[in-house]
């Protein structure tokens, strides 16, 4: 009797591991798309914070497109944020288009809410647009991983960087090399891309899953 009274006290626990292993497993699932693969076929629009909608491919500036996932409270978006400001100067001196985009479907009814994001992109005073992915459905297609993540394209809608910004998201006056600055500044030179791939780090996305 005992052992059958244990057992139904620990079911609830079992029950929540293994929903909670199936949900590592699915978000795990979606493959991050490799140097030289192309911008995913995107059919759909997004709402920026500004009540617009568009496409991420209507964003594609005459050098390239640099799309950047991201969210409000992350603590490595919070320290490194203070280089957001500095990419948009280096890619608008480019002419590379923007786009940042919020996947965290499971915290849309807090942090990442709608409201949020407005509120957070006029804090921040984001010059380019802050999308809503709604349903993850642009993480998944990209394979985005962690706020941030950085995915830098050519014009010819061909991925030339992705990984993160730069090696030191602690404090921007020890980092030592800054990934996305220079493959920026190496893409709009017509330059090869010295490194075209590192570690994205971060928090998860907390995706929709299916």
């Amino acid at each position: 009797m005992k052992k059958i009274t244990t057992l139904i006290m620990c079911l609830p626990f079992l029950i929540f591991a293994q929903n909670t292993e199936k949900s590592k497993n699915k978000n795990s699932s979606f493959e991050t798309i490799s140097i030289s693969d192309k911008i995913p076929e995107i059919d759909f629009e997004l709402e920026s914070v500004n009540k617009e909608w568009m496409t991420i491919n209507s964003q594609v500036g005459d050098n390239g497109l640099l799309v950047i996932f991201t969210c409000n409270t992350c603590p490595f978006v919070v320290m490194w944020e203070d280089r957001y400001k500095l990419i948009e100067q280096i890619v608008e001196e480019s002419n590379i288009g923007l786009v940042y985009i919020n996947s965290n479907y499971k915290k849309r009814k807090g942090d990442d809410s709608f409201e949020n994001m407005q509120k957070h992109a006029k804090k921040m005073d984001y010059q380019f647009p802050y999308l809503l992915d709604e349903k993850s459905k642009l993480a998944n297609l990209f394979g985005a991983k962690t706020t941030p993540h950085i995915f830098l394209f050519n014009n010819k809608n061909t991925l030339v960087f992705k990984g993160a910004i730069d090696d030191n998201y602690k404090d921007i006056k020890k980092v030592e090399k800054f990934y996305l600055k220079d493959a920026i500044k190496q893409l709009a030179s017509g330059s090869e891309i010295t490194i075209s791939e590192t570690k994205a780090v971060g928090c998860s996305i907390k995706r929709y899953i299916p």
